[in-house]
């Protein structure tokens, strides 16, 4: 049973949490924002459709090469360390995108750029496994989640801004997109290492009473997961782990087939280029996002009811990115990307959920990290998927509706997730 106070949940929430989102928010930043640079850079470049969905996504390529060992790095020196080299290697890249000219500087600099990020991200959800038991960790994961949406409802303005620069002192707007929001991750990757403790027993801001609540509370439940006593390899190969690649990859690739395309579409329910006002309404759906990350989580929590939640949160975001090109009106098809955004932010954190509650230690890091770099294909792929289905189709619809299959099937999949350790009810933290 756990027993950790609620208020020192609430204590390393508070502490941790917001910084985490804020870094969250930078990396998701500098990895959509090409979809608000598409019109303007593909007007000054030259690069067309085809060109530029093998850009966006080969990202995901470079991304998901070095996933696993940054995450092993990462369990054996720290977050505080590779964390900050993640992020100011990442920002370093994103602002070199503004010197992308053609084709082959465009999939090189966006090659490296998954190559600097990764292990970002299950880097993370690993890192949350060593502060918050699994319990509370849905919530945790949830306010971590936030950094997806804020990126777009303060990121959207913030572009839409940016690309209207074009042409002070002598660059285009979408260089200034670029050079802003990389330098931007770069100064906040240079605080992590100042900020971020690696361990409770690191954290001189607990006391020593607190300081081993906490880990003892965490290795009691390392003990009982599945993970325990076996080697990397028999982790990596389990057929859990396996199916598990499979549904993040298919959730993913629904995510990013809609993030790369969100503000093109927008401005073509407003009929408008790209700009400030596209963005302010881009960040509506992100607004829905954030609501839903915060709810869909903590129910899973209070409820102990994960597979239920993960498969219908699913279902109503495929339905939003159906109807979001069926609708016939520009209001309905807004609404139905609120749906869409909601739904495959919130369904994140359920999710992970699952691996985090089977896998401990260096099979953690492991595993997070495999399922990660599956997701991470999912997201190269969604761009050449939409881009092959509207070409095969001749119709700009077909894309989203391939999208919305593939996260019906994911969502039935959900269900098929065998179950896992029930995390123990404890008294909910504070909101951090």
């Amino acid at each position: 049973m756990n027993t950790l106070p609620a208020s020192l949940v609430a204590k390393v929430s508070w502490r941790l949490l917001p910084f985490l989102l804020l870094m969250y928010i930078m990396a998701f930043l500098d990895r959509a924002n090409v979809g608000f640079a598409k019109q303007a850079f593909q007007a000054d470049t030259g690069i067309g459709d085809a060109a530029f969905a093998f850009g966006a996504g080969v990202f995901f390529v470079g991304y998901a090469l070095l996933e696993v060992p940054s995450n092993l790095i990462l369990h054996r020196v720290g977050a505080r360390l590779w964390m900050c080299r993640i992020m100011v290697s990442w920002g370093l890249i994103s602002a070199a995108m503004m010197f992308a000219h053609n084709e082959t500087s465009f999939y090189v600099l966006r090659f490296l750029l998954g190559v600097a990020e990764a292990g970002f991200f299950p880097g993370v959800i690993l890192y949350l496994t060593y502060w918050f038991p699994s319990a509370v960790r849905g919530k945790a994961m949830g306010f971590f989640y936030f950094g997806a949406p804020l990126a777009f409802i303060f990121g959207s303005p913030l572009s839409g801004l940016l690309l209207e620069l074009d042409g002070w002192s002598g660059l285009h707007g979408w260089q200034w997109l670029f050079l802003v929001e990389g330098l931007m991750a770069t100064l906040v990757g240079i605080w992590a290492y100042w900020y971020l403790d690696n361990r409770p027993a690191d954290a001189k801001w607990l006391t020593a009473d607190e300081r081993r609540q906490l880990q003892n509370a965490l290795d009691r439940e390392d003990s009982h997961k599945v993970s325990h006593g076996k080697s990397l390899l028999a982790v990596l190969t389990q057929p859990t782990v396996l199916y598990l690649c499979l549904i993040y990859l298919l959730i993913q690739a629904s995510v990013y087939g809609v993030v790369f395309y969100l503000p093109t579409q927008v401005a073509g329910l407003l009929g408008q280029k790209v700009g400030f006002m596209v963005g302010l309404v881009s960040a509506l759906p992100w607004v829905c996002a954030l609501l839903a990350a915060w709810l869909i989580p903590s129910y899973s929590d209070r409820t102990g009811e994960r597979r239920w939640t993960a498969t219908l949160t699913l279902l109503v975001s495929a339905a939003g990115i159906a109807a979001s090109v069926s609708s016939g009106s520009p209001a309905i098809g807004l609404i139905a990307l609120c749906f869409a955004a909601a739904g495959f932010i919130a369904v994140q954190p359920v999710f992970w959920t699952f691996p985090s509650s089977y896998l401990a230690g260096s099979a953690a890091a492991g595993g997070i990290a495999l399922i990660n770099s599956c997701g991470a294909l999912g997201g190269f792929i969604a761009p050449i998927l939409k881009n092959w289905a509207e070409r095969t189709a001749e119709s700009p619809a077909a894309g989203l509706y391939l999208l919305a299959g593939t996260t019906v099937i994911a969502s039935l999949l959900m269900l098929g997730i065998q179950r896992g350790p029930r995390p123990a009810v404890t008294k909910p933290a504070t909101n951090p």
